[in-house]
């Protein structure tokens, strides 16, 4: 039996060739569905990005 659907958004985007063949060749690498691996980095990159803006406003103290 399929697993039931997590909410979901669809995003169209378009990407370079060379970035397109890279998560591909990751995506066979890793076994990883393109989605899953999208998701992944988009949130890592987010996460970071915040963490970022959080030690800046902390006048870059670790906190």
């Amino acid at each position: 039996m399929a697993r039931p659907s997590k909410p979901n958004h669809p995003v169209t985007v378009r990407l370079e060739q060379a970035l397109y063949e890279r998560l591909n060749q990751f995506c066979e690498d890793s076994g990883q569905p393109k989605t899953v691996a999208v998701e992944r980095a988009l949130a890592m990159y987010i996460d970071d990005y915040y963490e970022k803006m959080k030690l800046i406003s902390n006048g870059g103290e670790a906190k």
